[in-house]
């Protein structure tokens, strides 16, 4: 029998009820209105100092300070810049992992608030402006807020806690490691061992006081490729003379579409197959000798990731082959799928219910978008939720999207993000209380 299973079936036979833990909740929803406002000023700070994928320096210092002033004692340098701090509860129990993403984009702000951020960043060699375009300052507030409560309760805490600050989720720089991936590698989810993963995204999409998630896949994996085509070059008054790999590359364009329209099972689940960009050429009368394009592979099933990535370096090697080119797939930043355990999901579900409202919580379809969590979630059970972070003077269709200049989410959402994560940490320790003893 599993350890869920003997959960619920301990559960069914004490009869203990959800509202065992009301006592905890209530002492978690004082220090979180307590601290609210202190939680807003660090976002705050966080937002004026964006800084980008394994730079995060400031960033990285500012939170390790933070986690020192709750007397905990912070290790630096995980990963880069990714900061790791761990809380021994007063009693035993099992190990609970909660991570935030802390690293900004090269996206320059236009949101016209008084901590926008004026920060400047070397991206691609570029000297570019950097924000908090996704809300990964709101997910480090949050979790600093999570660590004072737990702090406050550790005699009650059932249990151990690792706080993740992880870097890089949108991606280390060219030619580097990085995010939950080199985290993983570096044995993040070791000494002590974890038991599950707790994670969460702020949304521009929902509402304030909106949680959002599925069991199962929520999130797509992303297979990022780069497709090498050579030819020969010519004039473009005598085509017969040379290799074109300007058609070439428009023939493949056109054909990776049927990978999804005549390759894969739609039925199952979604899956998309992109060319966002193609490079090739200087003149209008050069066929030129080479050319690239960049692409991406989004997917929610295992087998129709293999598929589709098996069938899209088929169709270019055949149709380099018929064109008398070269041509190369390189596969490179690939994330899995963020998947939420459905044993897990079904044991904190009553959790979200609780804390957030029955009627506040949207169990709905998955995203194609990709999130470096996935990484946790293939070593350890886990949970990624999102939390909405428009309030009511927002209409939703004017809400900026992510990563965007105009894109904003309000303060007023992280109070939910503290209290969820909060709650799922003890919630999940009391109903394992005395499996780890």
């Amino acid at each position: 029998m599993k350890l869920y299973q003997l959960v619920f079936l301990s559960l069914a036979i004490t009869a203990a009820p959800l509202s065992a833990h009301a006592q905890h909740e209530d002492k978690i929803d004082n220090l979180a209105q307590a601290i609210e406002d202190e939680v807003i000023e660090l976002r705050h700070w966080f937002h004026q100092n964006a800084e980008l994928s394994n730079r995060e320096f400031k960033t990285a210092a500012r939170i390790a300070e933070e986690l020192r002033k709750l007397g905990l004692e912070p290790e630096i340098g995980v990963a880069h810049t990714g900061v790791v701090a761990v809380l021994v509860g007063g009693k035993p129990g099992p190990v609970v992992a909660l991570r935030a993403d802390i690293d900004g984009l090269p996206v320059s702000e236009r949101c016209d608030v008084p901590w926008a951020s004026k920060m400047m960043g070397i991206y691609n060699g570029e000297n570019v402006p950097v924000m908090h375009a996704c809300g990964h300052d709101t997910h480090i507030a949050i979790l600093l807020g999570v660590a004072k409560i737990m702090v406050e309760m550790q005699e009650d805490i059932q249990g151990t806690i690792k706080f993740i600050f992880q870097p890089a989720e949108e991606g280390a720089p060219n030619g580097e490691e990085g995010g939950a991936e080199l985290m993983v590698k570096e044995g993040v989810l070791n000494n002590p061992d974890v038991d599950v993963i707790f994670g969460l995204h702020i949304s521009a999409d929902d509402p304030v006081g909106k949680v959002y998630f599925r069991p199962g896949a929520l999130m797509a994996a992303a297979d990022a490729f780069r497709i090498d085509i050579k030819g020969k070059q010519t004039h473009g008054s005598t085509p017969w003379s040379g290799i074109d790999p300007i058609v070439t590359a428009a023939q493949m364009i056109n054909s990776l579409q049927t990978i999804v329209s005549r390759n894969i099972d739609l039925t199952t689940a979604p899956c998309v197959v992109t060319i966002g960009a193609i490079h090739g050429g200087v003149r209008s009368n050069i066929i030129p000798e080479k050319l690239y394009m960049l692409g991406t592979i989004r997917s929610l099933d295992l087998e129709m990731r293999e598929r589709a990535m098996t069938r899209l370096v088929e169709i270019v090697e055949t149709i380099a082959e018929v064109n008398q080119a070269e041509a190369t797939v390189t596969f490179s930043t690939s994330y899995p799928i963020t998947y939420n355990d459905p044993e897990l999901y079904e044991l904190m579900l009553p959790t979200f219910e609780r804390v957030a409202g029955k009627e506040n919580i949207n169990i709905g379809r998955a995203i194609m978008g990709a999130e470096d969590f996935s990484f946790f979630v293939e070593e350890v059970p886990g949970i990624y939720f999102f939390i909405g972070g428009v309030d009511a003077s927002t209409p939703l269709e004017e809400s900026a999207p992510h990563h965007t200049p105009d894109f904003f989410v309000h303060d007023s959402g992280m109070l939910l993000g503290v209290r969820t994560m909060s709650n799922l940490t003890l919630d999940y320790m009391k109903l394992h209380s005395g499996s780890n003893e």
